[in-house]
């Protein structure tokens, strides 16, 4: 029976996970050069290509991809199996790879990661922050942090956040120019600030409750940004009405600096919960990790 060296296998698996040559082998701590190197040895040993390469991009031939297939469930049962190692272990220790957008990036992990990494010096943490979802078990993560609403029925998820609410506020200089909006229908009146995602490339909708109805606005306006700080700036600068994060511009509603419009429409939502998959056995790292950001 040909055996192929387990670790050149899972260099191949990393590449295809990464897309890029380059953005493996920093995961797997190599150069470039190395892994490049490796793979090329592997594909000779084996007579097939495995991998397409591009100037921007890598992905599997066919052949590749049915040894990935093959692979995946061998190189997921070793991971466990190393992982349940750590048990015998005085602390945890490993990689923990969390996807994750911008706003849990400030407002979750910024306050509480940095202790945790000083608690736990053996652990390392790898947040990869993009605004689409992603099945973190493809993409090799080991959890992601989202708002509870997006969460996948069949993931465990921890509340690792409060319920939060999303307003519409504008500077006092606006609404002295424009009257302020006393339902959601008058927002066509208004300069609107609005936000594209990244997921569908649509406009954020505007989402408001009232008298149990559920109502969808996407209102016009100025500006279109896919950055939140980029969009708060505008408001405070008092170019048009903001849809943002009731915490995010507390201290502006304290000090008069922005008005709040339409508080009895803006209803709570699920805060931010850390999420993995059911099927797998979660390593002592990401279970002292999740235990470091459980909401209290």
């Amino acid at each position: 029976m040909n055996r192929m060296p387990l670790n050149d296998l899972a260099l191949f698996a990393a590449i295809v996970r990464e897309g890029s040559f380059t953005r493996a082998a920093s995961v797997l701590g190599m150069s470039t050069s190395a892994l490049s190197h490796a793979m090329r040895g592997l594909e000779k040993r084996l007579g097939v290509r495995l991998l397409s390469r591009t100037t921007r991009s890598v992905s599997p031939t066919p052949a590749g991809e049915h040894l990935l297939i093959s692979l995946q469930p061998a190189l997921s049962a070793i991971d466990e199996g190393l992982s349940g190692l750590s048990e015998w272990r005085d602390s945890p220790s490993g990689l923990v790879r969390i996807t994750t957008i911008a706003w849990v990036s400030q407002n979750v992990l910024e306050p509480r990661l940095p202790a945790f990494l000083l608690a736990h010096p053996d652990v390392r943490v790898e947040v990869n922050i993009e605004d689409a979802l992603v099945d973190i078990v493809a993409q090799g993560f080991d959890a992601g942090i989202r708002f509870g609403e997006t969460v996948e029925k069949d993931m465990v998820a921890v509340r690792v956040g409060p319920d939060l609410r999303t307003i519409v506020v504008a500077t006092p200089d606006y609404f002295s120019r424009n009257p302020p909006p006393v339902s959601p229908y008058d927002l066509e009146r208004h300069a609107c600030i609005n936000y594209r995602l990244a997921t569908s490339g649509g406009m954020l909708p505007w989402e408001f409750r009232h008298e149990g109805k559920d109502i969808r606005i996407r209102p016009s306006g100025p500006l279109i940004v896919n950055d939140g700080g980029l969009a708060a700036a505008a408001v405070r600068a008092g170019a048009g009405l903001g849809y943002i994060m009731e915490q995010d511009v507390a201290e502006d509603l304290a000090a008069g600096r922005l008005i709040q419009v339409l508080d009895d429409w803006c209803p709570t939502f699920p805060g931010c919960y850390l999420y993995h998959s059911s099927r797998r056995q979660s390593p002592p790292a990401l279970r002292a990790l999740i235990e470091a950001l459980r909401w209290r």
